[in-house]
């Protein structure tokens, strides 16, 4: 068997009990490189093999996942964050169909979720935004032309934006250009629950400067929108007017 596993966003303990387990257990690990934290690795057996995917082709990778299988060994694909979001895992798995080798997904805390831990927010609030955009600037991968950043910007919902740290000018540019103001806040989140995870608060105007000032070209989310303001309205879920199916509001109504 084979389990795409999500190892989270950073810090060791943010791995699912069950990644854990499956960590431990394994006979075989092919990690993402860098963008996993090698803490993990340290649960491994000792006899456990450990391959680092950051060298190897989509072909090295299914070849040792199907060497595993014929030896009847347990393999950890283990991928950074959530496999779901630019996990690459799409090809993989459709390998797999092809040589009839089984395979499950094990959930994990994406960064997307870790640097809204890290600035203390919260995406979807009241009157402000209860859409989440995730997206990223086209680089050496594409983005369709329906996708593109000035586009999703015209929904003024909170944006967070991967892979596009080094992309900080034109994204500026696209984010203006789709309605967000220079003053609309923003905030750059490096490596966030790693150690070494730096929150720099700024707005859509100064992204750029705000990079080159924390010396941050990669590995950092960019998140964009009032939902980083001070503006809200209260939950109608904890107001004391309102009746839902637990609880009855104070007026009876």
């Amino acid at each position: 068997m084979v389990y795409f596993v999500g190892a989270g966003c950073g810090a060791p303990d943010l791995i699912t009990v069950r990644g854990d387990r499956l960590l431990r257990r394994a006979d075989v690990i092919i990690y993402a490189g860098s963008l996993v934290n090698p803490e993990l690795l340290t649960t491994a057996k000792t006899s456990c093999e450990i391959y680092n995917s950051a060298v190897m082709t989509l072909e090295e990778v299914v070849e040792v996942m199907r060497q595993a299988e014929q030896e009847e060994k347990l393999t950890v694909r283990l991928h950074t964050g959530d496999p779901c979001l630019y996990g690459a895992i799409r090809e993989q798995m459709d390998l797999l169909e092809e040589l009839g080798i089984s395979y499950e997904i094990v959930p994990g805390v994406s960064s997307f979720c870790g640097a809204a831990a890290a600035v203390k927010a919260e995406y979807t609030l009241p009157d402000v935004s209860q859409t989440v955009i995730i997206s990223r600037m086209a680089g050496r991968t594409p983005v369709p032309d329906r996708e593109e950043i000035a586009r999703l910007a015209e929904h003024q919902a909170t944006m967070v934006l991967f892979l596009s740290t080094g992309l900080l000018e034109d994204l500026s540019v696209q984010l203006l250009r789709g309605g967000y103001s220079e003053d609309t806040p923003a905030a750059l989140v490096y490596k966030a629950s790693w150690p070494d995870e730096k929150v720099c608060r700024c707005t859509v105007g100064t992204l750029l400067q705000t990079a080159k000032e924390n010396k941050i070209s990669k590995t950092a989310l960019v998140l964009v929108g009032r939902f980083l303001g001070d503006e809200y309205q209260r939950s109608k879920l904890y107001d004391p007017g309102f009746s839902h199916e637990f609880r009855k509001a104070e007026n009876g109504n």
